[in-house]
């Protein structure tokens, strides 16, 4: 019996279940979420409208990529990985999630941007692409209804996000810095820390496929300005090995170590996203100490399937909270999710010896990261049930 992966085919974190799934070999299909099971057995069983979804065999239902990779990478199913995800070596694994954060958070202008700012040349794509989730049974009228209300939510999610008329050239620019940067490291190495996908790589594909390497605009300028990074894409996304640009074999960087062109990624990752995650933090904590009776193993809210802080579901949703990035004052929505990706990157470092800590720590210092190991919320994020909820206190 194969696995069912229950995600949208043009959504962002479907793509890096999808990835890792195709990219290990492992045995599944494609369901859409618009099919009748999704909506009569996955909904009830995860307890909100979410994907992507994975389907075990056995039936047992995982939601969220980082369950669903963890299922296979340190779960019941490991005899089904070919690469580990997870590096064994301290600094290339905090390194790794440095990059599933980034991938899945930090890329989300870009990959919002690109989407929704260009309906003349993405628009037809991006309706067909949809209309796969919908109802099979669906008249071109529903489905360009369906589309409509689904297009204008997610018109506010791109503003929540941080996109408006003020940030878009910035928006633009940095992107572009971006595929330079990765461009240049693709040069020399197949994969982000050398000849297998890791987790960092399968945490980028979030934005990097479903969004900018299928949506046309933003394909379109990856195949003109960074064909590296288009041929990464397809690398992670695939099985075959691939041996057309680099002789490595499938080893990691020796050493633990990072080349330089890695470095000047991480580089950008702070200046791209330090600011607003350490804004978020700030914000989810004063909310806490507002909030000092909130039971343990629940979010605190009347609907316990709201993403954020104080409401509201889907990317961007939460109350806003302000930081400065590139020169500029920009507001986004605070979830509590991404802290889970900032407690599983401290998490792992402190399992370390105190030696390798203090070599992470060196490294994230050097490239203006250090402070993601110290910042912390007051009550962790836990996930209970497929829903996001705060630990007990302390």
């Amino acid at each position: 019996m194969p696995y069912r992966l229950y995600g949208i085919p043009a959504g962002l974190y479907p793509g890096k279940a999808r990835s890792y799934l195709r990219k290990q070999a492992i045995n599944f299909i494609d369901v859409a979420p618009g099919s009748s099971f999704f909506q009569e057995h996955v909904l009830p069983g995860v307890g909100r409208w979410i994907n992507p979804v994975l389907e075990t065999p056995e039936g047992l239902l995982i939601q969220d990529t980082v369950d669903i990779i963890d299922h296979f990478e340190r779960g019941p199913a490991q005899n089904l990985v070919r690469c580990p995800a997870y590096p064994a070596t301290p600094v290339h694994l905090a390194v790794s999630h440095v990059f599933e954060m980034f991938g899945g958070e930090g890329l989300l202008r870009p990959a919002m941007h690109y989407r929704w700012n260009f309906d003349e040349e993405n628009l037809d794509f991006i309706k067909s692409e949809f209309a796969l989730c919908f109802p099979k049974d669906f008249t071109q009228e529903q489905v360009d209804a369906v589309f409509d209300n689904a297009s204008h939510r997610l018109r506010q999610t791109t503003v929540n996000v941080g996109v408006t008329p003020e940030t878009a050239r910035l928006i633009e620019a940095a992107f572009g810095e971006w595929l330079g940067l990765f461009s240049a490291h693709l040069e020399d190495h197949q994969y982000l820390l050398g000849g297998h996908a890791t987790l960092g790589d399968y945490g980028l594909m979030a934005a990097m496929w479903q969004h900018l390497s299928r949506d046309p605009v933003p394909s379109s300028l990856i195949k003109r300005t960074a064909p590296r990074v288009g041929r990464w894409v397809e690398r992670v996304s695939s099985a075959e090995p691939y041996y057309l640009e680099h002789d490595d074999p499938q080893d990691l960087i020796a050493n633990d170590a990072l080349p330089e062109t890695l470095l000047a990624i991480l580089r950008f990752v702070a200046e791209e996203y330090l600011s607003e995650i350490t804004a978020h933090v700030a914000f989810a904590n004063a909310w806490l100490a507002e909030h000092p009776g909130i039971e343990d193993w629940t979010n605190g809210l009347d609907d316990p399937a709201a993403r954020g802080i104080n409401g509201g579901s889907g990317l961007g949703a939460g109350e806003l909270t302000s930081f400065e990035w590139r020169g500029l004052e920009i507001e986004t929505g605070v979830q509590p999710y991404r802290f889970t990706l900032l407690q599983r990157l401290q998490d792992d470092v402190a399992l370390a010896t105190p030696e390798e800590q203090a070599r992470v720590r060196q490294v994230l210092e050097s490239v203006g990261l250090e402070p993601l190991l110290d910042l912390k919320t007051i009550r962790r994020v836990e996930r209970r049930n497929n829903l996001e909820v705060w630990g007990p206190v302390g």
